[in-house]
């Protein structure tokens, strides 16, 4: 679905985590992260238990250039999804996040 389609479903009122998601995950995807954490923000907000969110938005931050958050989105993301039994989800955020430990070691 495009991102207009899910901007009019969000001006129509049809505000939802999984709504967020789709309008943060295309943003990303448009490689416009203010509006992606915009969306990815109010997603986890709705539904802190969102761990698919709590990746992307991890994803976004990093995107631009905010490694601090992105670590802190991933550390609660991993929480959440150990919390859940979401490995799928906990094991992708841990590697993200391991990266991201070596970004810092180099610079």
């Amino acid at each position: 679905m495009n991102v207009d389609a899910l901007e009019a479903m969000l001006n129509k009122g049809m505000d939802t985590p999984l709504l967020r998601f789709g309008l943060g995950k295309a943003y990303l995807d448009q490689q416009d992260t203010a509006l992606a954490i915009e969306h990815l923000q109010q997603c986890v907000t709705q539904d802190p238990h969102y761990s698919a969110a709590w990746q992307i938005l991890g994803q976004a931050y990093l995107d631009s250039g905010d490694i601090a958050l992105a670590s802190q989105a991933w550390e609660k993301g991993i929480s959440v999804a150990q919390a859940k039994g979401d490995k799928q989800a906990e094991k992708i955020m841990q590697v993200f996040l391991r990266r991201v430990e070596k970004l810092r070691k180099t610079e």
